[in-house]
């Protein structure tokens, strides 16, 4: 059977990015510089707007307390974004995991190599957006955390890296968990009745490496995308900003709250929500000065778990009929996996109804 890691895509092996800049700082390789057109794209840049980007108290949601889930719902429909705080991981914990990934990206490129990604997977060290016109300037360890059985230890980092994971990503499955309930009340749903659709909840564990460049303004980090996943859960650097969402069309650059987790709708939530809470798409940019470390744990269901919308979705919608297919997420995956466009048109040409 095949396994959850394999559908995502397979990694030919790119040069390394952070080896790169290594080597000569002032390098930027035309493969990886895009043009003004792409960089802007129909968005201007509006920092006025990251004060405006909702909070969400995780604390008060894991209490059914309605006001926090009327807060919830407003954010996943009007921005399909938004920063968690009083999530209960503690600050030692993610501490550990940052202060093991910034020393697994300090080893030579050789050792970091001995964990490298195989050519038909993604679990590993290396690159995941590989058939892209345009190459993204990271770099990234790929791990998939749950179930246990879709673990390839084989290209997991040592102890304490591997250590600091394992805690790490079990309090961040507790936090998804708390999010997806609280998803299933404001559809209208018994409490757990969201993460049943999951079947089983796969969850990766993404650890990027942004390094500086010198040409910032011609590169992307990470190129704009929806997550093709339920929920996305990232923990930022509180001192380097680059994450980027795109709300009523133009770009909003997110500022990091200290011991805040920031999350987004994926496509999922979109599909079964019938369109009333849009996947976000986002993107992430780089600067001349610093290099920057995030870590993305995506909740995801499993390979045979069928998405639609959900009834009382449906009814709740204008015209009170389905926007999307029904289709397995395996599938889902395999045909977006097939689409070399940046940015939601996956979502429109995989799953949408076209009247």
């Amino acid at each position: 059977m095949e396994s959850n890691s394999a559908l995502y895509a397979p990694c030919p092996s790119l040069p390394n990015v952070q080896e790169m800049v290594r080597t000569d700082p002032f390098q930027v390789p035309e493969k990886y510089i895009r043009n003004e057109t792409d960089i802007t794209k129909d968005a201007g840049l509006c920092p006025h707007l990251s004060s405006e980007v909702p909070i969400i108290d995780l604390s008060l949601l894991s209490k059914g307390h309605k006001e926090e889930l009327t807060k919830l719902d407003q954010a996943c429909k009007e921005w399909g974004f938004f920063q968690v705080v009083n999530h209960g991981v503690a600050t030692e914990v993610t501490k550990s995991l940052k202060e093991a990934a910034e020393k697994f990206f300090e080893l030579p490129l050789e050792e970091k190599n001995r964990i490298a990604m195989p050519s038909n997977d993604i679990q590993g060290y290396g690159h995941t957006n590989v058939d892209q016109k345009v190459l993204d300037w990271s770099d990234k360890l790929v791990l998939v955390v749950y179930p246990h059985q879709y673990r390839k230890l084989d290209v997991w980092p040592p102890t304490p890296f591997k250590e600091a994971i394992e805690t790490y990503s079990s309090e961040v499955r507790r936090v998804g968990e708390e999010l997806l309930r609280s998803l299933s009340l404001i559809m209208g749903m018994e409490k757990d009745a969201v993460l049943g659709l999951h079947q089983e909840l796969v969850q990766p564990l993404s650890v990027a490496y942004y390094p500086q460049c010198s040409m910032p303004e011609k590169v992307l980090g990470l190129s704009a995308h929806s997550d093709k996943g339920s929920l996305a859960i990232v923990m930022q650097e509180d001192d380097v900003m680059g994450l980027q969402i795109k709300h009523n069309g133009k770009w909003v650059p997110i500022k990091p709250i200290h011991d805040a987790f920031t999350v987004n709708v994926g496509d999922i939530i979109e599909i079964w929500s019938n369109g009333k809470y849009k996947s976000i798409e986002h993107r992430v940019v780089t600067n001349e000065s610093r290099a920057r470390i995030s870590y993305s744990t995506f909740c995801l269901p499993h390979q045979n778990a069928e998405i639609e919308p959900l009834d009382q979705m449906i009814l709740a919608s204008p015209g009170s009929f389905p926007l999307y297919k029904k289709v397995t997420y395996g599938d889902y995956l395999r045909e977006t996996k097939k689409m070399k466009s940046e940015g939601k048109a996956h979502v429109v040409e995989v799953a949408k109804i076209v009247s």
